[in-house]
């Protein structure tokens, strides 16, 4: 019964930290309802917004109105200069993690687009920081977007009804 006990100890601290995990992650789609679109105010969709290591950024996007470029530089960015980027996203849905640190710059592959605002920059914060703290009042429970939406934050709900069933679980099988 005491190896039961510390299986059982285990199992509860491993859910308790998957459920920190899973209630941090937050998932932004880029431009909110309208998604990246030439009409959306991508700057004003941003502002207010924290990125943190963890998150994901969705773009949904016309491929007719141009694809998306990862740009190396803030003078690129700002001049929309494409002519080396890191990265090109070119099938109109993409997920971006958000794995470390760093300041990202994103911009519309027509150039007429991202010199009328169609562009987005990055700053990629630490897990922990403490501005997470305070939640934003637009972020909304879901598992993922269907759709294109602000941004959603995966909710405790789903965690604390999965580590009470694992609880169970275990429980009945000691």
């Amino acid at each position: 019964m005491k190896m039961g006990g510390i299986i059982f100890g285990l199992v509860v601290v491993v859910v308790a930290l998957s459920m920190n995990v899973a209630a941090s992650e937050v998932h932004h789609v880029v431009g909110g309802d309208h998604g990246w679109d030439p009409n959306s105010d991508i700057l004003s969709w941003s502002s207010g917004k924290v990125f943190r290591v963890g998150d994901k950024i969705w773009f949904a996007y016309s491929v007719a109105q141009g694809l998306i470029a990862e740009l190396k530089s803030r003078e690129e960015y700002e001049s929309c200069n494409m002519s080396n980027p890191i990265m090109m996203y070119t099938e109109g849905l993409h997920t971006i993690p958000l794995e470390k640190e760093g300041i990202r710059y994103f911009v519309s592959s027509n150039s007429e687009n991202c010199k009328n605002g169609l562009k987005l920059h990055v700053e990629v914060q630490p897990k922990d920081s403490p501005s997470r703290a305070l939640p934003n009042t637009q972020n909304v429970v879901a598992a993922e977007p269907t759709s294109p939406s602000g941004s959603a934050h995966y909710g405790h709900s789903h965690s604390v009804i999965l580590s009470i069933l694992l609880c169970v679980i275990v429980v009945i099988a000691y």
